[in-house]
Formats: structure tokens, sequence, C-alpha cells
């Protein structure tokens, strides 16, 4: 006999926002963490949980952000299970991942400055995909192209003077890094 169970999907994102603003902050509350979670979205996509400066800051970020990361990725399995079409999340504790994005942007404008005074291409060092968005969007706001290239922890951007051939559409390689999680 086939199984008949009603499975409820959650469309609004308002109510996704709230499970996991209450999932993450049950999380924290486990390591004695109380805090008011600030959640939200800016595009409708991806919900935007930012944790306050804490004195757990180090703890919860944890070495390069993986342990942020880890969080986030049991933020949106929960999501996931509990049935919520709305499940990529973003996890940001203390502004660190902003303040990361700031500092990355700074150096793709000295990347840029170089490939704009050589007229060369330049191959940058491979970057999980949230670093490649910024790096898409401050070449693209200078006039180069930028071109992802390369698969899984390999991944890169290529920056090209605005007249260079682009191998695939600068638009496909930002929406390919759109879709992948962060590395």
């Amino acid at each position: 006999m086939a199984d008949t169970t009603d499975v409820t999907t959650h469309d609004d994102i308002e109510e996704a926002i709230q499970y996991a603003k209450k999932y993450l902050e049950d999380i924290l509350s486990f390591f004695g963490l109380n805090t008011d979670i600030y959640a939200t979205t800016e595009d409708g996509e991806v919900i935007e949980l930012d944790i306050p400066s804490t004195h757990l800051n180090a703890f919860l970020i944890g070495q390069h952000g993986d342990t942020m990361r880890s969080l986030q990725f049991l933020v949106s399995n929960a999501l996931k299970n509990n049935n919520y079409t709305h499940t990529r999340v973003n996890v940001d504790v203390a502004e660190y991942k902003k303040q990361r994005a700031d500092r990355l942007a700074e150096t793709a404008q000295e990347w840029i400055q170089k490939v704009q005074t050589s007229g060369e291409p330049l191959d940058l060092r491979p970057m999980n995909a949230a670093d490649r968005r910024t790096v898409h969007k401050v070449a693209a706001e200078a006039g180069l192209i930028s071109e992802s290239v390369g698969e899984g922890r390999d991944r890169h951007i290529v920056l090209k003077p605005a007249g260079e051939p682009v191998g695939a559409a600068n638009d496909a390689n930002e929406a390919d890094d759109v879709a992948e999680p962060d590395e």
C-alpha cells in the first residue's frame, strides 16, 4: 500500500526566517549563549542571520569561518527537513563576512588596477563562492570582465580587460557562483 502521508510545504519566507532564527538561537543556547539574532532577507531568496558580537566570536566563527559555515549548513538542512521552500541561509557572526568581503573588495581593486595597467588577463587564487561573487561584482563595477574557471576547490577567477574575449558569458559565471555552496 502506498504511503499517502500529507507533506506540508512552507512557502512563506517570513515563516522560514522565524524558524531559522529560532533554530539558530536554540543551538547557541546549548553553548550558554542567549542572544537575539537579527534575521532578515534582502532578496527574498537567502535568509540572513546575523549573530551580534559576543565573548564567543572566535568560537562561533571558527578557523577560516568553518564553524560559521557549519552553523549555516545545520540551519539550511533543518529548513529542508521541515519542508520549507526557502532553504538558502547566510550566517554571519559579528559582521565577520561583511568585513572579509570589504577587505577582499579592496584587494580586488589592486588586482583590477594591475589588469588595467598591463592589459593582460590575471588568474587569481582559488576562492570560495562568496569571495568569487564579491570579486565578480567589483570587477563588473570597474568595467572588467571576470570569468570563473575550474572545478571545486580549484575554482578561481580570471580577470580580463574589457576587450578580451570570454569563454562563457560573465553573467553565467556569476550564476554558477551563486548556486555553489561555500567551500
